[in-house]
């Protein structure tokens, strides 16, 4: 099963070696609970729900059957308006929901997406990491710890959405 990890920095694994960042750590974790999956890293550092927009079909592949849409912060960095954020983020679900890909959003450094999700759909989960704690040496990104532990809270949303694709 083909899921995508389709986001910015956060999801690249932004200062991190790639093994450490949440979609392989998410790879290795659902392969040592029995799962046959595939997670696929589509973060691209910087990128805004503009760009993701645009390269939506080239980062999630024909045979996805989840995508993780991480989106919003860099959004609200470059003051993209909230409706503007918000509008092209229901966009990306859109499109993937008539591609039949089941949808998990993600909110992220203080930015609740939780009723975008709910009004196209999709599965929510905030990742709620201490402050100041599990930091890359930025002090903004996750380290491997913290994304040890965002993965630790998607996981039953990740596992909800697997059961729903094998139905």
């Amino acid at each position: 099963m083909q899921i995508v990890a389709f986001g910015d920095s956060a999801t690249s694994g932004y200062l991190i070696p790639g093994n450490d960042a949440y979609p392989a750590q998410l790879q290795r974790t659902l392969r040592a609970k029995g799962y046959d999956v595939t997670v696929k890293n589509a973060g691209v550092a910087g990128d805004t729900t503009k760009g993701a927009l645009k390269r939506l079909d080239l980062a999630v592949d024909p045979d996805t059957a989840i995508c993780i849409v991480e989106f919003g912060v860099n959004d609200r960095r470059l003051r993209v308006p909230r409706a503007a954020m918000e509008a092209r983020l229901g966009a990306i679900i859109d499109t993937l929901n008539r591609r039949h890909i089941e949808v998990l959003v993600v909110g992220y450094g203080g930015l609740d997406l939780s009723k975008v999700a709910a009004r196209h759909h999709a599965l929510y989960v905030r990742w709620q990491v201490a402050p100041g704690r599990h930091r890359a040496r930025d002090g903004a990104h996750y380290d491997a710890e913290g994304y040890r532990l965002v993965v630790g809270q998607m996981l039953p949303k990740v596992e909800t959405l697997i059961e729903r694709v094998r139905r």
